[in-house]
């Protein structure tokens, strides 16, 4: 049976503006029932890296808070720690950060919780018993929260190919030891020819797993966590991933700690896409290039699968625009993603959510 996908564009006239159109959506979508009177709600989001820009605005976030409160119930804005050293691996400085991106109770007319602790060790561990995972470890605050409404900026990925609502929920929601488990086995490695020794990726290691030898840098694999930071940073190009099975295992992992984090969570989560400033890579580092497509609409489901899958249809079903660096598979219909990452086998993500129960990858777009 196929998802239903609601989705409305960002066309808009003084009689009916984005606002109105994204309260109906959501209203078409499910939230009011997938909530009740006093539910402690949590609305998954990413704050942005400072100096990022690429990230939901806040304005829209509000509306969403709105129509929580307007059913009687709590909601709270929420994401965890991250691995990498950056401005938002502590609950000071990432709370600092999303209040500096714009995300203060004035604007947005709620709470703000880091869901993982002060360091990132506030965690529950979920028992589910699948391929690669018995057990997944997810921020304590997602776990006790009543209810769950992922709301993701979907974009490229440099390790999964896309970000939506699966790596937002998989990755966004598990704790400091949840996120080294996912990404224990994708420790990238150093080209020496391009490596200047300039340090920068030694700088932004927060398990200190860069040193130098000879001006060079080397990777210990016993300390690296494979946050991929050192990737980002590293102006080079010297700091590569390694393209063998840990892409596929990772994939697979992050759906496992999907399912850890919807797994007491039915009948009470919906997923909500932002398919707008489509980056070619995740809003971690702190910026964000030109966008590849122009800017789409919003979609959201209650089945987080065929949300991803109708976003990805509708970015590769657009031709790219000019000046950004997607190079290949410009073309209306072609496959974007690929173009931008292409030893990515980004439809792993899809098929195996598939396979796990998460939903299904066939869908019934609604337009609003």
């Amino acid at each position: 049976m196929a998802g239903t996908v609601f989705f409305m564009d960002f066309t808009a006239s003084y009689k009916d503006n984005l606002v109105s159109k994204l309260k109906r959506l959501i209203d078409a979508a499910g939230l009011r029932e997938r909530i009740k009177k006093r539910d402690l709600v949590a609305l998954k989001l990413h704050f942005g890296e400072l100096g990022n820009t690429a990230f939901i605005r806040p304005i829209y976030i509000r509306h969403i808070v709105d129509t929580v409160k307007a059913a009687g119930a709590m909601p709270f804005l929420t994401d965890a720690n991250t691995l990498y050293a950056g401005s938002r691996g502590n609950t000071v400085d990432h709370l600092k950060t999303a209040i500096e991106n714009g995300f203060a109770y004035s604007v947005v007319g709620a709470p703000l919780v880091i869901a993982d602790g002060l360091r990132g060790k506030s965690e529950t561990s979920v028992t589910i018993n699948q391929k690669n995972c018995k057990e997944v470890y997810i921020a304590t605050d997602i776990i006790e929260a009543d209810a769950l409404i992922s709301i993701a900026h979907f974009k490229g990925h440099e390790l999964t190919g896309f970000g939506g609502a699966i790596k937002n929920v998989g990755m966004g929601c598990a704790s400091r030891r949840g996120k080294m488990d996912q990404h224990s086995d994708v420790a990238p490695k150093i080209k020496k020819k391009r490596c200047i020794g300039c340090g920068e990726c030694a700088r932004h290691c927060a398990q200190e797993a860069i040193y130098f030898v000879e001006e060079k840098a080397h990777i210990d694999p016993e300390k690296c966590v494979g946050c991929g930071e050192c990737i980002l940073v590293c102006e080079q190009g010297a700091v590569q991933i390694q393209w063998n099975q840990s892409i596929p295992r990772f994939l697979e992992y992050m759906v496992e700690y999907t399912s850890g984090v919807l797994k007491n969570k039915n009948g009470k989560s919906l997923f909500i896409n932002f398919i707008n400033h489509v980056s070619p890579a995740c809003d971690c580092p702190p910026y964000n290039d030109a966008p590849f497509v122009r800017d789409i609409g919003i979609a959201a489901s209650t089945d987080p699968v065929a949300l991803d899958q109708a976003c990805v249809d509708l970015i590769n079903n657009e031709a790219a625009l000019p000046g950004s660096c997607l190079n290949h598979n410009q073309g209306a219909g072609e496959d974007k993603f690929k173009g931008l990452y292409p030893k990515v086998d980004w439809p792993i993500q899809l098929e195996y959510a598939e396979e796990v129960g998460l939903g299904t990858r066939a869908y019934e777009l609604v337009r609003i």
